[in-house]
């Protein structure tokens, strides 16, 4: 068969929607060492409820994303990624942010094969517990 012979194949397309970008990127920064939690804020909040919302109308269990924000762009690929934490005071913060970016962006990657262009991290709060603070 020549070419002009073959039969088309079909083209498939594999679409990754921010919610699950998310949700990979807030697991891998949870397990941070120095990583108290995820910080939602206002902003979060409310994008949150409406997004559980609808995955419990559609009877799917919500992937914890709260803190997380992920920005995907198809022409040309491109996936950025926001995260809000809250770090142990025992820590240094800019070490422990650091960490959160190479574990997000690895974390990403290998689950879905798109490296993203940026991963930033904010810290809302610092946690000290039983120090002279």
């Amino acid at each position: 068969m020549t070419r002009e012979q073959a039969p088309a194949r079909p083209s498939v397309e594999t679409v990754i929607s921010p919610p699950v970008i998310a949700a990979v990127a807030a697991h891998a920064a949870a397990r941070v060492p120095g990583v108290v939690r995820l910080e939602p804020g206002l902003r979060g909040l409310a994008g949150s409820l409406t997004r559980i919302a609808r995955q419990r109308i559609k009877g799917l269990d919500p992937a914890p994303t709260e803190g997380v924000r992920a920005f995907v762009e198809h022409d040309p690929p491109d996936v950025r990624v926001e995260i809000d934490l809250s770090l142990s005071g025992l820590d240094q913060a800019a070490a422990t942010a650091q960490a959160v970016q190479r574990a997000v962006g690895k974390a990403v990657t290998e689950a879905t094969g798109l490296t993203p262009s940026a991963v930033s991290v904010s810290i809302l709060d610092i946690e000290i517990r039983g120090g002279l603070l």
